[in-house]
């Protein structure tokens, strides 16, 4: 680890000489090498699992020894990620990426639909197009074991304190969350975050004032003014839109559930399960839409969560399904209705509405 005169130490991704020995951390995680065994032989027996324990260890320090790099990192990940997306979606578009300028740093705020495909949608977009690739924004609830943690900021992400206690922990991790979304804009690191904490389970994408105010706890520290200081952070909207949700049904049943029992209890690995339904799932077509930079004076983060909003909705792609869901039926092909119909019979009846608006509510927020 760095020294301690480094202030992001404990939240900023690794940098080049800190790989090597993180990936010897992952390596030797014992939890680690279980959760592979446990997905590539789960129909094996207990003792095979054991026995083929060390041969995996082995393997992965053999297959990682050229990892040196966050770039080496960041290109085996692009390997992978292409090969999801050739076989999980029927295609990604993208549009707005030509506005930006290859040498500005900026601040993505996307919707969020999705824990892990979000953030690499936008920087395999920005990669494409030979933008640099983003520093990705991720709360600390995903990273309840130090496995996840490697792997997290081993591929530029950083940490996120949602689990601070008391006022003064809480107002402490704030500072130093805003201060370092700040010193990676001003050092030429583009920054990816969702406009606010947890996925849209309902389709509903607003943003949070509560971020923004974020934001500016750094510019309140440097006496900059609110409307001056989010002019120099170059705010981008940013929409992801997935024709088919991998998660959806499992989103409209924790949401039923809640407006039904009053609460939902999630599961240990239902966060590691949504993650990985996430990337595994058939996603359908998907369009990524950068919108434009906020130059505009905004007195108040309500103001500019308006602003965010209004972009997010206005460039956000609808397709059939949509359409369907939100009850314009006319011109749907029968495939996309009986589509739709599989999902709802997957739910209990009362549960329908839920998914329902999980498709419809982009329609609604365009209109």
């Amino acid at each position: 680890m760095s020294s301690n005169t480094d202030p992001y130490v404990d939240i900023r991704p690794y940098n080049d000489e800190e790989i090597p020995s993180a990936i010897d951390r992952l390596i030797n995680d014992e939890e680690f090498i279980s959760a592979i065994l446990q997905h590539r032989f789960s129909n094996h027996a207990p003792w095979f699992k054991a026995v083929m324990s060390p041969f995996v260890k082995a393997y992965l320090k053999f297959k990682w020894a050229k990892l040196t790099s966050v770039e080496a990192i960041q290109m085996e990940v692009k390997k992978y990620l292409t090969k999801t997306l050739e076989t999980t979606t029927n295609g990604v578009t993208y549009t707005g990426l030509d506005k930006l300028d290859k040498s500005t740093a900026y601040l993505f705020v996307s919707n969020h639909r999705d824990i892990a495909m979000d953030p690499a949608l936008v920087n395999y977009g920005l990669h494409q197009e030979n933008h640099r690739t983003v520093r990705i924004a991720i709360g600390d609830n995903l990273l309840k074991k130090p496995c996840a943690t490697e792997l997290m900021r081993l591929n530029k992400s950083f940490i996120v304190k949602r689990s601070a206690k008391g006022p003064r922990e809480m107002m402490k991790a704030l500072g130093t969350l805003s201060s370092y979304i700040k010193h990676s804009l001003d050092t030429g690191n583009s920054i990816w975050i969702a406009q606010k904490e947890g996925r849209a389970k309902d389709g509903n994408d607003f943003t949070d004032p509560a971020i923004l105010k974020m934001f500016h706890v750094e510019g309140r520290k440097q006496k900059v003014a609110f409307p001056d200081y989010i002019k120099s952070l170059k705010i981008v909207p940013v929409s992801i839109a997935y024709e088919n949700d991998p998660c959806d049904i499992a989103k409209a049943r924790e949401l039923y559930e809640k407006a039904t029992n009053g609460s939902y209890e999630k599961g240990e690995f239902e966060d590691i399960e949504s993650i990985i339904q996430g990337i595994v799932g058939n996603k359908g077509r998907i369009h990524v839409a950068f919108g434009d930079v906020i130059s505009d004076t905004f007195e108040t983060p309500e103001e500019l969560a308006a602003e965010i909003d209004r972009q997010i909705h206005a460039n956000y792609n609808l397709y059939p399904i949509n359409h369907l869901a939100a009850g314009n039926e006319q011109s749907v092909e029968s495939a996309v209705r009986s589509h739709l119909d599989e999902k709802l019979k997957a739910l209990p009846e009362d549960a329908h509405q839920y998914l329902l608006d999980s498709y419809a509510n982009p329609v609604r927020n365009q209109a």
